[in-house]
C-alpha cells in the first residue's frame, strides 16, 4: 500500500483547495445563521466536477477510482469552510448516486445520474420513518402494485436533501409478510403526483444542509422506476450504506485538518504570562492529541478506499471509520473551544461552529451506537 498522492492526484486536492477557497466561503455566518442552502455553490461544485468525481464518463461522470474521490472530498473540506455544503454533496455521492449506479438500469442511470453529475437535479436516499429510527426494515411505507406499476404511501423523516430533492430513492415494503426481505427501492421525482417535500427542519448544526421529510400520498410510480428487483431493498440499502458509512465523513476528515492549523497558528501567536500559549503543556497537549487523531482517522479512512480498490469487503472497516472520524472530530471542535476561551465559545469568530456540525455525525449513517453494534457483530459477540 502507498501512502503518498501520485502527483495528478496532488494536483487534483490543489485545485480543489483553491477552488474551494475562492468560490464557497462568502457570507457564511449569514447563511449559516439564517439556514440558507446556496444553490449556486452546489452547481459550482456540480461544474468544477465533484458530483461525478466517480461516476463512469458514460453518465456523467469522471470515474476516478475511489481513493482519488476521497482525496478531492477531503480537500474540498479543507478549503470549504461551510461544512453544510460538502455534508449535502457526499451523502448525495455515497447514497443515492452510489444506489443508482449499482443497481440501476441503463435508463435509470442515464437519466439520473446525469442530471445528478451536472447539479440539474438534487437527490435524496428516503429510508428514515418517524417511528422507525434505527429500526430501519420495521417501515410503514408501503408500494401495491397496480397496472404498469406501483401505488406508494410513505412519510419519510429526517432526509438530508428532502426539501430540495428533484428525485429520490425511496424504500417501501412491497410484501409485508415477507419482512425486511420484501422491501424494494422506488426512484420517485418530484412533481410526481402525491409526491411532496417539507420545508427544511431547524437544527443544530450543518445548518445550511438542508434536512426534512418527503411525503407519498398514493404517489404512482411506473415499474421502470423500481430500483433493482421486487424485494432487493435490503441489499440496495445495506450496499449503499457501506459506501455512505465510510465515506461520507471524507470532507470532514479536511475540515480536521484545517482546525489543527488553525490551532497551531493561534497557539504561536496568542501571549499570555510572557510566553506563547503553545509553550503550556496543556495546550500544546490538546494540539498533539488533534494530530493523532487526523492522522488515524486518514490512515482509516484511506485504508477503507484501497479495500474497496481491492475488492474485499468493507463492512467492519466502513463501521470503524465512521465511529472513529465522527466522534474525534466531535472531541477536537471541543478541544478548539478550550483552546481558544471566550473566543472559541462566541458565535462570530465560527469557533464552535464545527462543534455543532459535529454532533450531528454521531447520528447520520448510523449512530455511533449502531457502528458499535455493527462492529460487535462481525467481532463474533
Amino acid at each position: 500500500m502507498d501512502f503518498s498522492f501520485t502527483p495528478g492526484q496532488e494536483e487534483l486536492r490543489q485545485a480543489t483547495i483553491e477552488f474551494a477557497q475562492n468560490e464557497l466561503n462568502s457570507d457564511l455566518a449569514a447563511r449559516e445563521k439564517e439556514g440558507y442552502f446556496s444553490r449556486e455553490d452546489w452547481e459550482k461544485c456540480a461544474d468544477f466536477g465533484i458530483l461525478g468525481l466517480n461516476v463512469p464518463v458514460e453518465y456523467g461522470g469522471q470515474d476516478h477510482d475511489v481513493v482519488t474521490t476521497i482525496a478531492i472530498l477531503e480537500a474540498l473540506g479543507y478549503g470549504c469552510h461551510d461544512n453544510g455544503l460538502p455534508f449535502g454533496l457526499n451523502s448525495q455521492i455515497w447514497s443515492i448516486q452510489a444506489a443508482v449506479q449499482e443497481f440501476g438500469s441503463e435508463h435509470q442511470k442515464d437519466k439520473y445520474l446525469r442530471d445528478m453529475c451536472t447539479g440539474k437535479s438534487i437527490g435524496a436516499f428516503a429510508i428514515t420513518e418517524a417511528e422507525t429510527g434505527s429500526d430501519t426494515y420495521s417501515m410503514k411505507a408501503r408500494a401495491t402494485r397496480v397496472d404498469g406499476g406501483y401505488r406508494l404511501k410513505a412519510e419519510k423523516h429526517y432526509i438530508t436533501n428532502a426539501p430540495i430533492a428533484d428525485v429520490a430513492v425511496v424504500f417501501a415494503s412491497t410484501d409485508p409478510e415477507a419482512g425486511q426481505w420484501g422491501i424494494s427501492a422506488f426512484v420517485v421525482e418530484n412533481g410526481t403526483t402525491g409526491f411532496s417535500r417539507s420545508n427544511s427542519r431547524d437544527k443544530m448544526g450543518l445548518k445550511t444542509s438542508p434536512f426534512g421529510e418527503l411525503y407519498l400520498d398514493d404517489c404512482f410510480v411506473p415499474e421502470e422506476n423500481r430500483l433493482g428487483p421486487e424485494g432487493a431493498g435490503v441489499s440496495i440499502f445495506a450496499t449503499s450504506m457501506e459506501s455512505e458509512r465510510g465515506y461520507i465523513l471524507s470532507s470532514q476528515l479536511g475540515a480536521m485538518q484545517r482546525q489543527l492549523e488553525e490551532a497551531i497558528e493561534f497557539a504561536r501567536e496568542r501571549r499570555q504570562f510572557g510566553q506563547p500559549v503553545g509553550r503550556f503543556q496543556s495546550v500544546s497537549n490538546r494540539i498533539v492529541d488533534k494530530k493523532l487523531r487526523i492522522e488515524t482517522c486518514r490512515l482509516m479512512l484511506y485504508k477503507l478506499a484501497w479495500l474497496e480498490s481491492q475488492g474485499e469487503s468493507l463492512a467492519m472497516d466502513a463501521a470503524l471509520t465512521k465511529l472513529h472520524l465522527s466522534e474525534t472530530f466531535v472531541e477536537s471542535s471541543l478541544d478548539a473551544i478550550r483552546l481558544h476561551g471566550a473566543q472559541g465559545f462566541v458565535q462570530e469568530l465560527g469557533i464552535e461552529r464545527n462543534l455543532r456540525d459535529g454532533i450531528g455525525g454521531l447520528i447520520y449513517s448510523g449512530t455511533s451506537d449502531i457502528q458499535r453494534n455493527v462492529i460487535a457483530r462481525l467481532l463474533g459477540l
